[in-house]
């Protein structure tokens, strides 16, 4: 049986009691958006905490009736029986609970900004980018997300020399993270008459999404112009002068939005400059954290090889955790459940290890 730290648990759950209260109390608005955050955020783990108080006094009432020698024998012996599916219940009860108290990425409920970048191979680099895009949206749309591109610069025979889109959605991050890094295509190009296979690459950089209390952004530290869309950094343009490019003075990192309206480019542009800031801060903090950062699945580095999509041989594998499928033609169609399963899982079994030590 897995020792549980029972202290802990029971703050939670009085914690969360506590806050079932006070949202019945019928508080002010503001007030109840934020008990309400907070009371999903404890929701599962109470749950879990009330359903093993339930299955241990259940299997507590069991074991008397199995050592109570004046209880009838045939009653006995179905307590007996009972007991080993309730102990196997209480297992996977504790080691739900053992994961949910993991310490949180304080970003994991965050939405994210997505960005994919055609890197080493030309025209197939750009078109992979759109496959990856597409891979992306779908995995999206089946977990009831929603996703809206920000900006794009298409390829010259298709796909993307970069988009940028925002994922928004319950536990977006939790989810999209361990997708930075470098993906690299083993495939025929459809530029490629002669039938070889060319390897090719895509960058991908999952950003959390920034809110105004998570980084702040003075006026005087952004200079804003406002530009005919001829484009700088490889950003999509059009025709309209109401392209906006922000630059961040201290940091030197410059957006550009280039869409219709210049109201909402400013607004688009802000979005992905504190997102970036934002990730900047967190890879600050981690990088001085070297436990922590150890404990990475891959180091989130851009410019790591995380993934190798094989299409002659219909193979999708991932470095970091060794993982090899032969789905592929599936997993671009968004069915990407057991590659991120395995990567989040891969991350919690080396957090469990480092909290058992630390305990």
């Amino acid at each position: 049986m897995i020792e549980l730290p029972r202290d802990r648990m029971n703050q939670v759950l009085k914690h969360f009691e506590l806050l079932e209260v006070q949202m019945a109390a019928g508080p002010e608005p503001d007030a109840y958006v934020k008990l309400a955050s907070e009371y999903s955020e404890l929701q599962d783990i109470a749950a879990k905490i009330r359903e093993l108080q339930s299955a241990e006094a259940e299997l507590a009432d069991l074991q008397v009736m199995l050592n109570d020698k004046s209880m009838d024998a045939d009653m006995r012996e179905l307590a007996d029986a009972e007991i080993p599916g309730v102990e196997d219940r209480l297992e996977a009860l504790q080691k739900d609970i053992q994961i949910l108290l993991l310490p949180k990425d304080a970003a994991d409920e965050k939405n994210a900004i997505l960005e994919i970048r055609a890197g080493t191979g030309g025209d197939e680099a750009a078109l992979f980018a759109g496959s990856l895009y597409r891979m992306y949206e779908r995995y999206a749309a089946s977990r009831g997300w929603r996703i809206e591109v920000v900006a794009a610069s298409e390829g010259d025979v298709g796909g993307f020399k970069e988009i940028i889109a925002s994922v928004s959605g319950k536990g977006v991050f939790a989810h999209m993270k361990f997708e930075s890094g470098v993906h690299r295509v083993q495939r025929v190009p459809e530029t490629e008459a002669g039938g070889r296979i060319h390897t090719s690459a895509a960058t991908v950089a999952v950003l959390p999404e920034a809110e105004d209390v998570d980084i702040e952004i003075r006026n005087e530290d952004i200079r804003i112009d406002t530009m005919r869309a001829s484009g700088a950094g490889g950003q999509h343009v059009n025709t309209t002068d109401s392209a906006v490019r922000i630059t961040h003075i201290p940091t030197g990192i410059m957006v550009v939005s280039a869409e219709k309206s210049q109201h909402q480019n400013r607004a688009r542009a802000m979005q992905i400059l504190r997102a970036r800031l934002y990730d900047m801060e967190r890879e600050k903090a981690a990088g001085e954290r070297s436990e922590a950062r150890r404990l990475q699945v891959g180091s989130g580095d851009r410019s790591e090889r995380i993934r190798t999509y094989n299409f002659p041989q219909g193979r999708i594998t991932d470095h970091r955790i060794n993982l090899t499928l032969y789905k592929l033609d599936r997993v671009m169609e968004g069915e990407l459940d057991d590659i991120i399963d395995a990567l989040i899982a891969d991350h919690q079994s080396k957090l469990l290890l480092e909290y058992g030590r630390n305990d």
